[in-house]
């Protein structure tokens, strides 16, 4: 089952004197928090007043933070999002919804174990395989990945020699 809150950010620092907090988002672009109105920190809604992107951060004001001491008792936490207020493209997921997803081998349908870990280098996703035979690292690209099914928990990949 799908949590319907999602990690989205930590707030890693204040900014000025008037309550703002520094976000750091966990999201491909940190433009993606400033389309929610509602933020979640501690499992209570929180209203996201205003926000800007700066410096791949998101500086929000948010509601019932106005001054620096109430936004350092905010520093470290998590922020999440409702699952709910995000319409994705279709075919696109969440890198949650992948953690623990069964992976195949598309030409023998051999399990390879399950997704553990998600890395997020520049170029391009790589999903961390463990449970199976070995370990493997695998690019989350159009030649590796044959399908990804979230909803019925597997994932389909081409392995080339030595991976």
């Amino acid at each position: 089952m799908k949590n319907r809150y999602l990690e989205a950010g930590k707030i890693v620092n204040t900014h000025g004197i008037a309550g703002e907090v520094k976000i750091l988002p966990w999201a491909d672009e940190p433009e993606f928090l400033l389309d929610f109105y509602t933020l979640y920190i501690d499992g209570k809604p929180i209203q996201l007043l205003s926000g800007r992107v700066h410096k791949n951060c998101v500086l929000a004001k948010l509601q019932g933070v106005t001054d620096v001491n109430e936004a350092m008792k905010l520093r470290d936490k998590v922020v999440c999002i409702d699952r709910e207020d995000v319409e994705l493209e279709p075919g696109a997921f969440f890198l949650a919804d992948l953690m623990g997803l069964e992976v195949r081998d598309a030409d023998t349908g051999e399990v390879l174990g399950q997704i553990a870990d998600v890395l997020t280098p520049p170029a391009s996703n790589v999903y961390v395989v463990r449970g199976g035979k070995k370990e493997h690292m695998i690019p989350a690209v159009e030649e590796f990945i044959a399908e990804t099914n979230v909803d019925e928990g597997y994932i389909r990949v081409r392995l080339i020699e030595g991976m």
